[in-house]
C-alpha cells in the first residue's frame, strides 16, 4: 500500500488561513492540546524551536551584561496592590490561588502574568548604593494569563517567554537600555527568523500597565495581520516609588532608581509559521530550526548508499544540525514530511550521484533544486542555507511592503481593505486617544505603533481634521 502523504490533510493557506495555521502546528508535531482549555503541550520539535530561539537571544542579552535568574511562580495579593496601574491592567487576566491544601490563604495568591512586583520587591532588598547598579537581569520562565479566546502560540494561557528587568541611576541610561533591547529583537526577528519588523512606540492608551512608555516591534503576517513581535518598557521611577527601592548616590543622597522591562515569548514561533509557511508545511528560518539539513537516501537498498549518506552526515554535523532518514518509508514519503515539517535544505543522494562525486541539494522555501559537488560540501551547504534566509527575508519583505498602505481619512481606510484586504495602514493622528478609538470602531483597525521612522502621508489627522502630530501604524492583529 502505497504512504499517505501528511501534506494532503493541510487547508489551503489562501482557503482559510486559519485552519491552516492550525493544520500545521497540529501536523508538523509541533503541539497536542490539553484537558485545560487554552494550555497545550509543546512537543519535542517545537519546543527544540523555541531552544534554539532562547540559545541565540540568551547569547545577544548576555553579550550585553545581562544575568539570568529565576523568580516565584507565586505572587501575593497585597504585593501585586502596591502598583495601582499595573495591578489594574492585568486584573482581568489573574489566575488566583485561594487555598493551599486544605487551608484557605489570608493572602491569595497570584500566578504570575508577569513578574515586575516580585523584581522590585527583590529590587528593594539588594540596592543599597549607587555602586550596586546598573541591576542587568532577565529570566526565561512561563506566565498565566487567563484568555478567553486562545490561539496555539499566539495566545494561550500558560506560555514561555523571557522577561528582561533593570534598573539604572539615570532616566537617560534607563531609556538607553530600553531602545537597545528593543533593537536587539529587531535584529534577532530579521537576522535570524528572517521576519521584517517596524520599530516604534505604543499610544498611551496601548502601553504596558505601570510604564511610562512603551516600545514594540510590530510584524506583518501572510494574511495582512499585525502581530506584536516583542516589547520594551521604560517603567521611569514609578515601581521604584510604589516599592520603596532608594539607593545612596555619590553625593550621599536617598534617591529613587530608574527601571525597566522587556519581553519575547513562544508568539514567536507562530510568527514564523504565519510569515513563512506554505501549504506544504513549514518552512524555518535555519538559524532556528531543529534540523537544518536533512539527507535522503536514493535507491537506498543498493550498496554502498547508505554507507556514503553515513559518511555525508558525519562530515557536516560539524557545522550543521543534520538528520539522516535512513526508515524504509519511500523517498517520496521522505520527501514530503520534511516538507511539513520545514528542514531548510534537502540532500538527496543516490548511486548515480555518488558516481559523480556529487548532491542533489533542494531548499524548502522555494523548492529550488541544484547540484552541488560533495568535495567541499560544507562550505557549499552553508552557501545554500544563507540563500534560504535571503531569500526568505526578501519575500516577507515584499508581502509587507505590498500591503502597506497610505490613507487621508477614513472612508480610504475602509475601501482600501475593502479592495486589498487586510495590512498596514500609515495615516496621521493628532495625539487624541478619542481620534485612536473612532478610527478603530469606524474602520476595525487599531493603532500598532508610532515608527521611529516618520513619514508626513498628510498634515491633518486622518480622523478630526486637526493638525497632525504623527503618522501611525494600524491594522488589525493577532
Amino acid at each position: 500500500m502505497a504512504e499517505k502523504k501528511k501534506v494532503e490533510a493541510i487547508t489551503g493557506r489562501d482557503e482559510d488561513f486559519a485552519k491552516w495555521y492550525t493544520d500545521i502546528v497540529k501536523k508538523a508535531e509541533l503541539i497536542e492540546y490539553t484537558s485545560v482549555k487554552g494550555c497545550m503541550v509543546i512537543r519535542p520539535y517545537g519546543y527544540a524551536i523555541w531552544e534554539n530561539i532562547q540559545r541565540i537571544l540568551d547569547g545577544m542579552f548576555k553579550a550585553t551584561g545581562h544575568e539570568n535568574v529565576c523568580m516565584p511562580m507565586f505572587i501575593p495579593e497585597s504585593l501585586l496592590q502596591k502598583e495601582k496601574d499595573h495591578v489594574e491592567g492585568f486584573a482581568p487576566e489573574v489566575a488566583w490561588v485561594t487555598m493551599g491544601g486544605n487551608e484557605v490563604l489570608e493572602d491569595r495568591l497570584c500566578v504570575r502574568p508577569t513578574s515586575e512586583t516580585l523584581f522590585c520587591e527583590h529590587y528593594a532588598n539588594i540596592i543599597h548604593s549607587y555602586r550596586d547598579l546598573p541591576k542587568l537581569y532577565n529570566q526565561w520562565v512561563s506566565v498565566v494569563r487567563w484568555e478567553k479566546t486562545t490561539r496555539p502560540f499566539l495566545r494561550s494561557r500558560e506560555f514561555l517567554w523571557q522577561e528582561g528587568h533593570t534598573v539604572h541611576a539615570t532616566a537617560e541610561e534607563a531609556i538607553a537600555e530600553t531602545e537597545k533591547m528593543l533593537d536587539i529583537y529587531a535584529d534577532f526577528c530579521e537576522k535570524s527568523l528572517c521576519i521584517p519588523v517596524v520599530k516604534g512606540k505604543k499610544t498611551e492608551s496601548d502601553k504596558f500597565a505601570g510604564a511610562v512608555s512603551t516600545y514594540c516591534i510590530e510584524a506583518l503576517m501572510h494574511d495582512g495581520k499585525a502581530l506584536q513581535a516583542g516589547t520594551s518598557h521604560f517603567f521611569g521611577d514609578g515601581f521604584a516609588k510604589a516599592f520603596d527601592i532608594t539607593y545612596t548616590d555619590k553625593e550621599n543622597r536617598k534617591v529613587y532608581p530608574f527601571q525597566t522591562s522587556w519581553g519575547v515569548t513562544t508568539r514567536l514561533i507562530g510568527a514564523i509559521i504565519m510569515t513563512h509557511g506554505d501549504d506544504n508545511g513549514l518552512v524555518l528560518p535555519p538559524a532556528v530550526a531543529p534540523v537544518q539539513v536533512v539527507i535522503i537516501p536514493v535507491a537506498q537498498h543498493k550498496e554502498g548508499v547508505l554507507e556514503r549518506c553515513r559518511e555525508l552526515a558525519d562530515t557536516l554535523k560539524a557545522r550543521f544540525r543534520v538528520k539522516l532518514d535512513e526508515s524504509e518509508n519511500s523517498a517520496g514519503w521522505k520527501f514530503a514530511e520534511y516538507e511539513m515539517k520545514g528542514v531548510p535544505l534537502r540532500i538527496e543522494l543516490g548511486p548515480r550521484d555518488i558516481e559523480n562525486g556529487q548532491c542533489v541539494a533542494c531548499l524548502r522555501c522555494n523548492g529550488e533544486k541544484s547540484v552541488l559537488p560533495l568535495e567541499g560540501i560544507e562550505d557549499a551547504v552553508a552557501e545554500k542555507l544563507a540563500e534560504a534566509e535571503r531569500l526568505m527575508l526578501a519575500a516577507a519583505t515584499e508581502n509587507r511592503d505590498r500591503r502597506t498602505y497610505a490613507c487621508r481619512s477614513l472612508d480610504e481606510i475602509t475601501h482600501c481593505l475593502a479592495e486589498h484586504g487586510d495590512g498596514f495602514i500609515k495615516a496621521m493622528w493628532c495625539g487624541d486617544e478619542a481620534c485612536e478609538d473612532a478610527v478603530k470602531e469606524k474602520t476595525g483597525v487599531c493603532s500598532r505603533c508610532i515608527p521611529f521612522e516618520q513619514e508626513q502621508i498628510d498634515t491633518k489627522c486622518v480622523c478630526c481634521g486637526k493638525e497632525a502630530k504623527a503618522m501611525v501604524y494600524w491594522g488589525k492583529a493577532y
